[in-house]
Parts: structure tokens; C-alpha cells; sequence
């Protein structure tokens, strides 16, 4: 009966947290400003409940007790992630966790002011707060070598900074030469497609539409919305929540919806005999990335895809096509040119904006870098790698919205996502189905393949399993840099 008893406790957990996940994405869509006080002692109190119920006395022996218990393949996974979220918990005191949700609901709309008005110094004594409950929260948790490592651990289990420093470095030094070698070779069309007029509605209705027939993403289980920055949300598999932001760079809305779009199916891919429990949700932020990395980019933004979906487009902004064909929009979709915004940004530029953050990030938690001083150093950084200056806050260190959340560590898995979708993908198109259907952009062989060695899995197996049984050897970054020489030395017609 114990195991009864463990899975219903952890099922009322799943219910808090999701009640909790609830309120945020209505205070991201549409909660009137004046409300957000409250709102963030609503969200203190569902995150105290559920984390008090988590670390009771009463689920430490429920594991304890199912230790001598037999258990079938299914119950030991389900042990096994339990008892890590356990002990990682039980570290941290309900106050500290319901401290945690005021400052981040407090940091969030201070966030939210100081990037419309791009003001950082209205942010900073809440970012102070943030990198301060950071610390305590490594220090709490523990850590072997860098406090970074604690909090890196959340999302991507088992990754340390030592390990994550030699992969980027090598990246750099890899993909930097192709960076500089497209610049000289200078613009191949013209980009002014990508702010031709096409009305927000209309972007929204037609990145959706293509959600639905090319990514399976459906009304009957999701929903897309606005927000200030996309993201995605779920309270189950049958419970998606995207959303997007439209502007002039028409590009933002769509891939922005493609992106999510790749977070979302993965959520659904999930098996249901993980439901409500700690094993529901994706393996690792590096894994999950992959997957809206993947729709985003390696299908949204491919020949094949612009082929299929071009006529579509020409139907619903006939502005923004007129004069062109899916040759011309393919390239123009993929434009590499350095930019001031992540989100934005290109592929072969966007691991340099995911560096330039770890590193902020890393000086910030050591000390060797104040919260006051981060704006200059954020643009010293960004010329740095990029050429670039930024003109205002909002534009430059204002711009994202993790660091308002309390998600410090959470960056380095942009990049690991990069690097895993290619590897991915390569391994998928071994399968001739896949393979062939990838030439076509159907893809609905590739989405059956990924919810076979990926997305079914849940947190069932660890991010180093799932990568070797799916890809057969470890994490890589020779397929993704392979890609990206091949990809846009055809483009832009490089030796």
C-alpha cells in the first residue's frame, strides 16, 4: 500500500504545482496589472503547500519503505526520480522556496517596467535579490566545485561548468571562422522581406495553422497566446500552452511559435503512465531544447519546408511574397548576420548571445562582477563576440526574461540543445520513412521516431541514456558543426 500511498501524494504535489503553473501563464496573458500583488502571495502559498508536502515526514518514509518493496520497471524509474527531487529538496526550507516565488513574481513586473522603459536601474535591486537567493540556494543544495554547478544540476542533471567551459570554447573556435568568412561574403538577397507588412493577426493565424498540419500541435489539447517573452507552459500532456509576440520582424512571430511549438509536442509525447508524477515532464532543459531547436530551425527553416508551406504563406500575406519564391524565402529566413537580440538571433550567431550570458552569469554568482556593472559588461561582451553595442537596456541586458525569473544556470542549455537537435536529427534520418519524409516536409514519421527514443521517456531515463540509445554515442558537437559549414557554405556559396 506504501507505493499507493507515494504515487497519490506525489499526484496532489503534481496538482499544486500545476494550479501554480496556471497562475503564472494567466499573469503572463492576461491577469490585469493591478492584481499582480496578490498574485505573487497566491503563488508563494500553492509553491509552500507543495513544497511542504514533497519534503513531509511522511513522503520520506513512504521511500524509504519502497526500498524493500519489488517494483516493476515502470515504479523503479519512478523511485529513482523521486528520491533525487527528494534530497534535493529537502534542502531547501519551505521559506526560503515561498521567499524564492515573491521575489520572482516582485522581480517579474520590475522586469517587465524596466524593459518597456529601458531602465536598468529600477531592475537592479531586484536582479541583486535574484543572484543573492542564487547563492543561498547553491549553498543550501551543495556543491563540489563552483556554486554554479548547483543550479546548472536543475536543468541539466549531472553537468557541471568545468565540463560546459571545453564545449563552448571548442565551438567558438569552430564556428567563428565560418561566422566571419559570411560576413565578407556580404548579403545574398534582400532581407527587407522580413518586415514587409503582414498584419499580427494574420502571423499568428498562419504560424499556427503550420503548427497544427506540420508539428501535429492541435486546439484540442493547446492554445497559443501572447506575451512579452514566448514560452511554453503544460498542466498535462492534454493541457498545452504556447506563446508568441508579434512585430515588425515578422520572422519573431512564427519561429517563435515553431519554437514552442517543439517544447510543446515533446511535453505530449510523454507517456501517460507517468502522469501527474516527477517523471512527466522532459528529460533535461538540454534535451527539450533540442526539440524546439529542431522544429524552429533544422525543419522550420529548411528548403524542403519553405517549398511545402510557400503557397501558404503567399495566401495569407501576399505583401510579404510578392516577387519571390521558396528559394528566395529560404534564404532570406536565413540570414546570418550579427544581432543585438537572442531570440532573433541566427544559427550560427545564437550560441555566441547563450556564451556571453553563461560567462555574466558565472562573474555574477562568484562576485567578481556586481549587478550595477552588468550593463557595461554586457556590452563590452557583446562587441566582443559580435561587433555589436547595444543603443538602451531594453535592447541589450534587459532583454530576456530568465534572470527576472530566478533562472540562473539555465542558459548553457540553449547551446547543448543546438548541439543535440543535429545529432538527433541525424540519427532519425537513418529510418528511409523519416528520411523521406524529412524531402517532403511531412513529418510525421519524424514525430513518431522522437516519441519512441526520446519524448515517451519522460525523465524515465537519464539525458545520457536517452542521447546514446537514440544517436548511438555521447553528446556531440561535430554533427552540428558539420551542419552549419554545409548548410550556409551553400548558401552563401563558400569554397
Amino acid at each position: 500500500m506504501s507505493m499507493d500511498e507515494l504515487k497519490r501524494r506525489l499526484a496532489q504535489v503534481s496538482d499544486l504545482r500545476a494550479a501554480a503553473g496556471l497562475l503564472s501563464w494567466d499573469q503572463e496573458t492576461q491577469m490585469p496589472p493591478e492584481a499582480a500583488r496578490v498574485r505573487g502571495l497566491q503563488l508563494a502559498t500553492l509553491e509552500g503547500l507543495a513544497h511542504e508536502l514533497f519534503t513531509g515526514a511522511r513522503t520520506g518514509e513512504l521511500l524509504v519503505a519502497a526500498e524493500g518493496m519489488e517494483a516493476d520497471e515502470t515504479e523503479a524509474a519512478l523511485l529513482r526520480v523521486t528520491r533525487r527531487d527528494h534530497a534535493r529538496a529537502t534542502r531547501l526550507p519551505t521559506e526560503f522556496v515561498e521567499e524564492s516565488a515573491r521575489a520572482r513574481n516582485e522581480a517579474h513586473h520590475a522586469w517587465m517596467d524596466a524593459r518597456q522603459h529601458s531602465r536598468f536601474a529600477t531592475f537592479a535591486p531586484h536582479l541583486e535579490r535574484m543572484i543573492e537567493l542564487a547563492r543561498r540556494q547553491a549553498d543550501l543544495l551543495g556543491y563540489d566545485e563552483h556554486p554554479y554547478d548547483a543550479l546548472l544540476d536543475e536543468y541539466e542533471p549531472g553537468m557541471r561548468a568545468s565540463q560546459v567551459q571545453p564545449v563552448f570554447a571548442d565551438l567558438r573556435g569552430r564556428t567563428l571562422p565560418l561566422l566571419r568568412r559570411i560576413v565578407a561574403a556580404g548579403d545574398a538577397v534582400d532581407y527587407g522581406v522580413l518586415t514587409r507588412p503582414f498584419a499580427p493577426e494574420a502571423q499568428k493565424a498562419f504560424a499556427w495553422r503550420v503548427a497544427g498540419e506540420a508539428f501535429g500541435l492541435h486546439a484540442g489539447f493547446a492554445r497559443q497566446d501572447e506575451s512579452a517573452h514566448p514560452f511554453q507552459t503544460n498542466f498535462s500532456r492534454s493541457d498545452l500552452r504556447i506563446t508568441t509576440r508579434v512585430e515588425a520582424y515578422w520572422p519573431a512571430c512564427l519561429f517563435g511559435t515553431w519554437h514552442e511549438t517543439g517544447h510543446a509536442m515533446y511535453e505530449r509525447g510523454v507517456s501517460e503512465r507517468w502522469e501527474r508524477t516527477p517523471v512527466s515532464r522532459g528529460a533535461s532543459l538540454g534535451v527539450h531544447e533540442s526539440q524546439s531547436r529542431m522544429f524552429e530551425n533544422l525543419l522550420g527553416r529548411s528548403l524542403p519546408f519553405w517549398e511545402r508551406y510557400f503557397p501558404l504563406l503567399a495566401g495569407a500575406a501576399p505583401e510579404v511574397t510578392a516577387g519571390l519564391d521558396a528559394a528566395a524565402l529560404y534564404r532570406a529566413v536565413n540570414r546570418v548576420r550579427p544581432s543585438l537580440i537572442r531570440v532573433e538571433a541566427d544559427e550560427v550567431t545564437y550560441n555566441f548571445h547563450v556564451m556571453l550570458r553563461f560567462e555574466l552569469e558565472l562573474a555574477l554568482l562568484e562576485g567578481s562582477l556586481s549587478v550595477r556593472d552588468l550593463p557595461e559588461a554586457w556590452n563590452a561582451r557583446m562587441q566582443e563576440y559580435l561587433g555589436l553595442t547595444p543603443p538602451d537596456d531594453a535592447q541589450g541586458v534587459l532583454q530576456d526574461i530568465h534572470w527576472s525569473a530566478g533562472l540562473i544556470g539555465y542558459f548553457p542549455t540553449y547551446t547543448l540543445g543546438n548541439l543535440l537537435s543535429v545529432q538527433l536529427l541525424e540519427a532519425a534520418r537513418q529510418d528511409p520513412a523519416v528520411a523521406a519524409g524529412l524531402q517532403q516536409a511531412e513529418y510525421g514519421p519524424l514525430l513518431g521516431w522522437l516519441v519512441e527514443h526520446v519524448h515517451q521517456h519522460g525523465r524515465s531515463r537519464t539525458p545520457g541514456e536517452i542521447i546514446e540509445s537514440a544517436t548511438g554515442q555521447g553528446l556531440s558537437a561535430d554533427p552540428y558543426v558539420a551542419y552549419l559549414h554545409a548548410k550556409y557554405g551553400d548558401i552563401y556559396s563558400l569554397k
